[in-house]
């Protein structure tokens, strides 16, 4: 092999990095809170919960479900579930929500901040236990972090709200309807890629 092609392949190589690098430099992941406001093919608008508009570009088989109230019956040892909660002044968490994901969901098992408000935490993992406390119910919810596995003590009240998934569709998604997208890659046009989205049905606003 010559100089010269050495050096072209040299340049080449580079300018395929720049590209990724720059790629990915436009790209972030981001989470959707908001209100649909128009709805055209797999175009949807949504004015976001601070008042932002945005552009929501759905895949041909983005995955939809529809968001129902629940109670603390439906969550069973083994169910796995995302409970949002907040730290109290003993160290103990309190939950805000709880939402019971379908059974054959691949479920990203966390306990890590979240931006619900300020200060909650986000615990995803299977419920162990659960116990009868003075106000309500405590939940023992187990999780895996790469090689370590964690567990976390979280209260459930009577105020906590509790939801569960239903399938649905993109017909669903009509102005007016609250929707939630936990993490879709946002690119340098400012439209957002969403492969799963979930949304409110009967006039609920998702909790988390």
């Amino acid at each position: 092999m010559n100089k010269m092609t050495r050096r072209s392949l040299g340049v080449a190589g580079f300018a395929l990095v720049l590209v990724a690098s720059t790629s990915f430099a436009q790209q972030q992941n981001v989470r959707v809170r908001g209100t649909v406001e128009k709805a055209d093919g797999n175009m949807i608008t949504v004015k976001s919960r601070d008042g932002a508009d945005l552009t929501l570009k759905l895949k041909d088989d983005a995955v939809v479900r529809g968001i129902v109230k629940a109670s603390l019956a439906d969550v069973k040892g083994g169910s796995m579930v995302g409970i949002t909660s907040m730290p109290q002044a003993d160290g103990s968490l309190k939950a805000v929500e709880v939402h019971i994901f379908p059974a054959n969901q691949n479920v990203n098992q966390t306990h890590s901040q979240w931006d619900l408000m300020p200060n909650t935490m986000m615990t995803n993992g299977q419920v162990q236990t659960s116990v009868a406390a003075v106000d309500g119910q405590v939940l023992t919810v187990q999780y895996k972090m790469g090689d370590k596995v964690d567990e976390k003590k979280i209260s459930i009240t009577p105020q906590t709200v509790i939801v569960s998934y239903v399938p649905s569709d993109k017909a669903e998604l009509k102005p007016g309807v609250k929707v939630f997208v936990a993490n879709a890659p946002k690119a340098a046009d400012g439209t957002i890629d969403v492969s799963s989205i979930s949304y409110g049905k009967d006039g609920m606003t998702p909790p988390m």
